[in-house]
C-alpha cells in the first residue's frame, strides 16, 4: 500500500485547487463551484388557500439563505444575485382530510409557470416539484403557488415537512 501526503494541490498556473489543515478538513480552491446562492423556506404559521384560486404561497420561514436573495417578508421570491442553472423545488401539502379533484402545486419565473404539478388531494396527501432553470443574476426570480378545488378555505400546514420550498445554483452561467 503507498500513501501520498499534501496539504496543497495546485495547477500549474499555482492557483490552489484543494488544501488540507493536516487535520482531515478540506477546502476547495475557487475552481470549484459551491452551489450557492442556495435557500431553503417553509411557513412559520399555516397558511390559507382560498378553494379554486391560485395563491402565492407565503414562506416567510427562512431555515437556510447563504447570500440574503430569498425575501421572506413582503414578496415571498427568491432573487438570486449570481447567474447560472438553478435546481428549485418544493413541496406542498393541503391541511384536508377531504377530497379534491384538483390540485396543483406551481413554480412561478418573473410571474410566468416554469413548472406545475397536478395531483388529487386524498386524505393529507403531498405532492413535490422539481426543475432545473437558467437565472440571470440580477432580474430573474422564483415564486411558489398553490391551488385546490376542495369547495372551502383550506390550509397548507407550517410544520416544515408539510411546506418548503429550495433551490441552489448548481453550475455557473
Amino acid at each position: 500500500m503507498s500513501t501520498i501526503l499534501v496539504n496543497n494541490i495546485k495547477d500549474t498556473g499555482n492557483n490552489t485547487l484543494l488544501s488540507s489543515d493536516g487535520s482531515g478538513s478540506v477546502t476547495l480552491g475557487s475552481g470549484f463551484p459551491d452551489n450557492t446562492p442556495a435557500f431553503h423556506v417553509s411557513l412559520s404559521a399555516d397558511q390559507s388557500v382560498a378553494t379554486a384560486t391560485a395563491t402565492k404561497i407565503q414562506f416567510n420561514n427562512k431555515i437556510l439563505d447563504t447570500d440574503n436573495c430569498y425575501d421572506n417578508t413582503t414578496n415571498y421570491r427568491f432573487t438570486p444575485t449570481t447567474a447560472g442553472q438553478y435546481f428549485i423545488g418544493g413541496l406542498l401539502r393541503f391541511q384536508s382530510s377531504a377530497t379534491a379533484t384538483q390540485c396543483f402545486f406551481q413554480i412561478k419565473k418573473n410571474g410566468s409557470g416554469l413548472a406545475q404539478s397536478y395531483y388529487t388531494n386524498q386524505y393529507y396527501n403531498g405532492h413535490g416539484i422539481h426543475i432545473i432553470t437558467n437565472m440571470n443574476g440580477s432580474t430573474d426570480y422564483i415564486e411558489f403557488f398553490a391551488h385546490h378545488n376542495f369547495g372551502s378555505n383550506t390550509n397548507i400546514p407550517s410544520t416544515s415537512d408539510n411546506a418548503y420550498g429550495y433551490g441552489y445554483r448548481i453550475i455557473g452561467a
